[in-house]
């Protein structure tokens, strides 16, 4: 579904193992042939950039804080309007933090003229173009976010939870995988885990308290073969979690989300 995770190396969490560039250089080369002649190829390079990332946040770093939440969007989503979402279970003593996927793009395609100001945008954590670059990006985004938060927040004095929504559940897990985060709490709502995920990785995303999936059962993307395909998955890597299914669609619901921040909903 998306790139491989590889398998857990013992001490600390590593991005995925095939991805780093060749030491000493600041480039990697991939050969690819040309899309309309089989007969040519051209060789392709990737060279890290600096770049900014972009973040929001709900709640005030000077808060007596008891929980930080971070929050990953599902696709064509951007970070602080996906925090609205959080507004029903807003509380000062929780900080949430929305990272925002690196590719802007149009949600609506060009007509007779140019893109205007107000033209819908959205963001994407990766496409399959180049995917296993992309996801090392992310990972390590995530990680300096994790990194900038924490210098301000004494990360023993807080629970901390990791959401994904939709195609953030991949991003969400890959990071509980493959990264620094430690989480408390990880919650993936209506999106499907990454198939090839180790059983060291997934042993992470259960590490301090169950896994919890939440489902609407009329969501479009929720379909019976794919839900039985994640349970059998997890089933296999021994995951403990547990699955909340509600009456909706591919939404965050306000109701079941105020349940389960508070401690409880039913099953």
């Amino acid at each position: 579904m998306e790139a491989a995770i590889g398998s857990k190396l013992s001490g600390p969490k590593t991005a995925l193992s095939h991805l780093p560039l060749p030491k000493g250089s600041a480039l990697s080369v991939r050969s690819s042939p040309a899309p309309d002649n089989k007969l040519r190829s051209f060789e392709q390079r990737h060279l890290r950039v600096p770049r900014s990332a972009r973040y929001a946040i709900m709640g005030s770093f000077d808060a007596k804080l008891r929980e930080v939440w971070i929050v990953c969007h599902g696709q064509g989503q951007l970070a602080a309007r996906f925090l609205t979402r959080f507004t029903p279970i807003e509380r000062e003593d929780r900080l949430f933090v929305a990272p925002e996927a690196l590719s802007r793009y149009y949600l609506a395609p060009p007509q007779s003229t140019p893109f205007v100001a107000k033209t819908p945008i959205g963001a994407s954590w990766m496409t399959s173009e180049d995917r296993d670059h992309e996801i090392e990006d992310y990972i390590g985004y995530l990680d300096l976010l994790h990194d900038e938060i924490f210098s301000r927040v004494d990360r023993s004095s807080v629970r901390l939870w990791v959401l994904g929504f939709s195609q953030g559940v991949a991003t969400a897990a890959r990071w509980v995988a493959c990264g620094k985060v430690e989480a408390d709490r990880v919650v993936f709502w209506a999106g499907i885990l990454p198939p090839e995920l180790s059983s060291d990785g997934a042993a992470l995303l259960a590490q301090r308290a169950p896994l919890t999936i939440v489902l609407g059962t009329e969501d479009a993307f929720a379909k019976p073969d794919i839900v039985a395909g994640q349970e059998s998955l997890l089933a296999k890597l021994g995951v403990p979690h547990e699955t909340i299914r509600f009456a909706g669609g591919h939404e965050i619901e306000s109701d079941v989300l105020t349940a389960l921040a508070n401690g409880g909903v039913e099953k």
